[in-house]
């Protein structure tokens, strides 16, 4: 059963007045659903649309047009029922920063009617690793710290659907793992989570992905699916001196695209073939380039955003 359903939905904002007035599109027609105990993450880069999207389904924001239901009601007409129902992480920490933790967690918790006595077992793994700190103001916690608090706030009303833009930037490499596995038990409890996040090692943990851009969602399947869409031959160059040798590569007459990654670059040629490979790798060796290493590999959920966004500017 789909707990999340957008039709359509389109948004623009408007600046200036007369001559001045500018329209910049947010959303262009999304369209997407998100089942019962399932993990749906938007994948994008910042202008994207995903905030605006997030804003629009929790009802903070009205959309221009299309439609969208929340476990099954309308995101205009039963708003306040909505609200009841979802959970949210907006990308800022946004608690109070001046009150503590176990301050912050009665605030939230008296909005919606209950307690965190009355609630403490829907957060109680989360929030048993920040409860010894449960005195010490919101604002001075660390960034994994605050991620914890946020979360088990937006959990403590005991929300069907928990909405999460970009949780874990600016977090620690660990905290984000924990981040993530947390977000696995909750998906098992039966809970729908909406998610969007910059980094792809996350995006491979959901269950669907959805690559937006300029406001519009190109693709959309599993984590797998999405790497099958890159059907192009791919292979990772490494070098000693990895900056001039991305330069070298992008001059290539053989080369078609060359991004970094990490620690190689993922090459794709114009002629795919063992005669393209050799030239290539002649052409960097009269460029002067040392410890060159060439490998074929498998595509990522990146290598297939990073396709869409250089045939689109073609």
């Amino acid at each position: 059963m789909d707990r999340i359903i957008v039709d359509q939905i389109t948004k623009t904002y408007s600046t200036g007045k007369g001559k001045k007035l500018v329209e910049t599109p947010a959303l262009r027609g999304i369209s997407f659903s998100c089942a019962e105990g399932e993990i749906f993450g938007l994948i994008g880069p910042d202008g994207a649309g995903k905030t605006s999207l997030f804003r629009i389904l929790t009802t903070l924001i009205l959309p221009d047009g299309g439609q969208a239901t929340m476990d099954g009601l309308d995101i205009i007409r039963d708003y306040k029922e909505i609200r009841k129902r979802v959970g949210y992480m907006p990308g800022r920490f946004s608690l109070y920063q001046d009150l503590t933790v176990e301050e912050n967690m009665n605030l939230f918790a008296s909005i919606f009617h209950t307690t965190v006595k009355e609630n403490y077992h829907l957060v109680k793994e989360i929030y048993q690793q920040i409860e010894p700190f449960k005195h010490r103001r919101a604002g001075q916690l660390s960034g994994g710290m605050k991620q914890k608090l946020a979360l088990s706030c937006a959990l403590i009303h005991q929300p069907r659907m928990l909405l999460l833009d970009e949780p874990t930037t600016g977090v620690d490499a660990v905290s984000r793992k924990e981040f993530w596995d947390m977000l696995d038990r909750l998906k098992a409890q039966g809970l729908t989570i909406l998610v969007s996040t910059p980094y792809m090692d996350e995006a491979a943990r959901c269950d669907k992905v959805g690559l937006i851009q300029d406001g519009q969602l190109f693709s959309m399947d599993t984590p797998q699916g999405i790497c099958d869409e890159f059907t192009a031959p791919l292979w990772a160059a490494a070098g000693d001196e990895m900056y001039p040798l991305l330069k070298d590569l992008r001059r290539s007459p053989d080369v078609q695209t060359a991004f970094a990654f990490g620690d190689s670059h993922h090459v794709t040629l114009k002629n795919p073939t063992p005669e393209g490979e050799k030239a290539v790798r002649e052409w960097l060796a009269q460029s002067g380039h040392t410890g060159i290493t060439w490998k074929r590999i498998s595509p990522t959920i990146e290598d297939r955003f990073m396709a869409f966004t250089t045939e689109a500017h073609v």
